[in-house]
């Protein structure tokens, strides 16, 4: 996908909103957003929500392959930065075994639907979400494709420096 300020146009872009959509559907038993009739629309509300979704895909070490654009902005990144990043990255190291263990009670699960953690920008600005539902995407053989979180709540955290100080 490129820069594209308007992902939402790109066909892969509206299929992975799909699975995202269909997956959260299927584990939480309740549509994400509204259901409407274009893939395009729905691609572009879930684009533009004031709410941040992120998924990334099954490698060993998982690459994101979504962002909205509050995720875009919470994280300081551009979308074809993003969709190169490694998930374990969006954590702190001294978080990453902490955000592992979340991966693998969502992956045993099929979805969480209550954890907080902290996470850390492209630029070093740390932050706690709460309240995050996190799932597994699954295509229509019901074969595993990755994982999905999305949250409303976080809260800006003092950088480490001012921690340690």
């Amino acid at each position: 996908m490129s820069e594209n300020l308007s992902p939402w146009l790109d066909p892969r872009w509206r299929q992975q909103t799909r699975l995202i959509l269909n997956s959260y559907r299927h584990w939480l038993g309740k549509e994400f957003i509204p259901h409407l009739a274009s893939d395009e629309e729905q691609a572009h509300i879930l684009f533009e929500a004031p709410f941040v979704v992120v998924s990334h895909g099954t490698q060993a070490d998982p690459v994101l392959n979504y962002a909205n654009r509050t995720a875009l902005t919470l994280w300081e990144m551009d979308l074809p930065t993003f969709l190169k990043t490694p998930s374990r990255l969006t954590a702190e190291p001294v978080h990453r075994d902490e955000r592992a263990r979340l991966l693998e009670r969502t992956t045993r699960n099929g979805y969480v639907d209550d954890y907080s953690g902290i996470r850390i920008s492209r630029t070093g600005k740390r932050f706690r979400i709460d309240q995050a539902i996190v799932w597994n995407l699954i295509d229509g053989d019901e074969r595993y494709a990755g994982q999905a979180a999305t949250f409303s709540h976080w809260t800006e955290l003092p950088s480490q420096a001012e921690v340690s100080a």
